[in-house]
């Protein structure tokens, strides 16, 4: 499956298919040696290689990796949104053996608007978030929830 595309339909069904999706980035990424010696080489090398842009209205886009790095759906590497970056951040780090979570975040509870991945090292989760601009920040939220990998 190289890109779950779909109407929105719930949390659960959209994070059954984001994990789909890194199970299917894997080989990928082993591949493409996207092997790194910390999560913050990891997090800097791949900010280069990607661009923010929303989903399709009304869709939920969530893209593998070789997808967004090289069949990209919008027709442009790399461009893709936090779901699609988590998806490439938690495959790496998968193959990198490094422990990791998801973090949903929302301005009301239950109600997730933003996704992204950290990474247990050097005994701290460090936010590995590529829609900021710098490694361990993401926004501020009034709500997170933490999903183990």
């Amino acid at each position: 499956m190289a890109e779950y595309k779909e109407p929105y339909k719930n949390l659960d069904t959209t994070l059954k298919a984001l994990r789909q999706q890194v199970i299917d980035s894997l080989d990928y990424c082993s591949e493409q040696n996207f092997y790194y010696d910390s999560p913050r080489q990891m997090y800097y090398n791949l900010l280069q290689k990607v661009k923010y842009k929303n989903d399709p209205p009304g869709t939920e886009l969530i893209q593998t990796v070789p997808t967004l790095l090289d069949n990209n759906f919008y027709g442009h590497s790399g461009q893709g949104d936090c779901d699609c970056f988590t998806v490439l951040t938690l495959s790496v780090g998968a193959i990198n053996n490094w422990k990791q979570r998801v973090v949903l975040c929302g301005r009301k509870k239950n109600n997730a608007v933003h996704i992204f991945s950290q990474v247990w090292w050097h005994n701290d989760w460090q936010t590995v978030d590529l829609t900021a601009r710098m490694y361990n920040v993401h926004k501020k939220y009034n709500f997170y929830q933490f999903l183990p990998v």
